[in-house]
């Protein structure tokens, strides 16, 4: 029976601390080691508008609406996408649009060693370079999970990771209006936007409340800016 008891207890603190670190791997405001931001804080009216998963073919459509507009973003591109289509990322960079790195592989990067995270993020960091775009790199994880291994090689290099405060297509999936919605009510000031507009019919809803997103927040006086010029305003403040 003591044996029983001792593997019950055994169990339930094994099942505690996995559960508290599925909960440290998916915060989105904390990390063990380095600068993560999801939002800044500002009183200035700015946004920043941020894709993941570039480039895929529906880009062209997206810098088409950017242009219209006259709106920079940030595109977080995945290594292997732009080796598939090396011309589209390079696109995003003549159009003077900021790139941020999304991994190789967009594998989610908890329980992996070392070395496989500097392989992730040095050659997609390599690719983005031969874009030839000249910024600064910034850092999202996939699905924004993190625990370790990340967050102390990102710190050693002094690379920021960009997480975001509106993540409307988690909640309403193929749903324009209701993303659309969503973004225009719980935007603040220094809000990081998370949207997937750019691959393909999966990703329609999000391209279709784009335009409503950008004139809606335009409306209410905000501008859009790129995560490193929302990241200076912080910089600048502090």
């Amino acid at each position: 029976m003591r044996t029983v008891k001792i593997a019950a207890v055994v169990l339930c603190a094994a099942a505690a601390a996995g559960y508290g670190l599925l909960r440290l791997s998916k915060a989105r405001t904390f990390q063990v080691f380095g600068d993560l931001v999801a939002r800044v804080a500002t009183e200035q009216k700015v946004a920043a508008l941020t894709f993941d998963d570039a480039p895929f073919a529906a880009d062209a459509e997206v810098l088409r609406l950017l242009a219209r507009e006259r709106v920079k973003a940030t595109f977080y591109c995945v290594g292997a996408n732009i080796e598939k289509d090396p011309a589209i990322a390079a696109a995003i960079t003549a159009a003077g649009h900021e790139l941020g790195n999304h991994t190789w592989s967009h594998k989610r990067m908890v329980f992996k060693t070392p070395v496989f995270v500097a392989r992730e993020i040095e050659r997609t960091d390599a690719l983005i370079r031969a874009s030839g775009y000249k910024g600064e790199i910034t850092f999202r994880p996939p699905y924004g999970k993190k625990l370790l291994a990340l967050p102390w090689y990102l710190s050693r290099r002094g690379v920021t990771s960009v997480t975001w405060d509106l993540e409307p297509d988690t909640y309403f999936p193929g749903d324009a209006a209701r993303i659309e919605e969503y973004v225009l009510n719980g935007a603040v000031p220094g809000s990081i936007i998370l949207l997937h507009p750019l691959c393909g019919e999966a990703c329609a809803a999000d391209r279709r409340a784009l335009p409503g997103i950008i004139k809606g927040l335009k409306a209410r006086g905000y501008s859009f800016v790129t995560v490193s010029q929302l990241l200076a305003l912080r910089d600048t403040a502090r």
